[in-house]
């Protein structure tokens, strides 16, 4: 297997392999053109790096994407000013959600272990936004999470485990505040 691969796969991969930085540079290099130009061209060879992005979706200047190539978007998807999206592995947003100012969606982690971490080895978890989900300013949702259709995470939280849909959850971990109507 590749690293990427293995990474896609989420197995331990190595992030210092040639293909991977590549795709990191090239990565980098197209956020910050649209954050130093917000053009329907630059917006445009952004979008290109990603698996999949919906039509009628937004996404203001300042957004940093790992790879982008693991980025799912679907319809009406609107991703406010400075999200971060570690795309280690997938990313997926449903249609009509919504992510808040400085929002970071992060899929990699590494080892707890010292000398695995020392290696450079890192692994990845993907993440899964619903429909309908509205995830507020500067929340963090960590690897391997899940939000269901329609829920809400509030701003500033720190999301470590699913949500049910139809649920808000604030605080850091985030914890259940209510149910929500449908």
């Amino acid at each position: 297997m590749t690293e990427l691969e293995k990474m896609r796969g989420s197995a331990v991969f190595n992030p210092l392999d040639p293909e991977l930085r590549q795709l990191r540079f090239q990565a980098r290099e197209r956020c910050a053109r649209f954050a130093h130009a917000p053009t329907p061209g630059n917006l445009r060879r952004l979008t290109t790096l990603f698996d999949h992005c919906g039509q009628h979706t937004f996404i203001e200047p300042g957004v940093q994407v790992d790879y982008g190539t693991q980025v799912r978007l679907a319809d009406r998807v609107y991703l406010n000013f400075g999200c971060v999206l570690l795309d280690s592995t997938w990313i997926e947003i449903g249609q009509g959600s919504m992510l808040g100012p400085g929002v970071h969606l992060y899929t990699v982690s590494h080892p707890l272990a010292a000398s695995e971490r020392a290696r450079g080895d890192q692994f990845a978890q993907p993440i899964r936004l619903g429909m309908n989900v509205w995830v507020g300013g500067q929340a963090i949702i960590l690897p391997g999470v899940t939000i269901g259709d329609n829920a809400v995470v509030a701003a500033g939280s720190v999301v470590r485990e699913s949500v049910p849909a139809n649920t808000l959850v604030a605080g850091n971990p985030a914890c259940r505040v209510k149910e929500l109507p449908d």
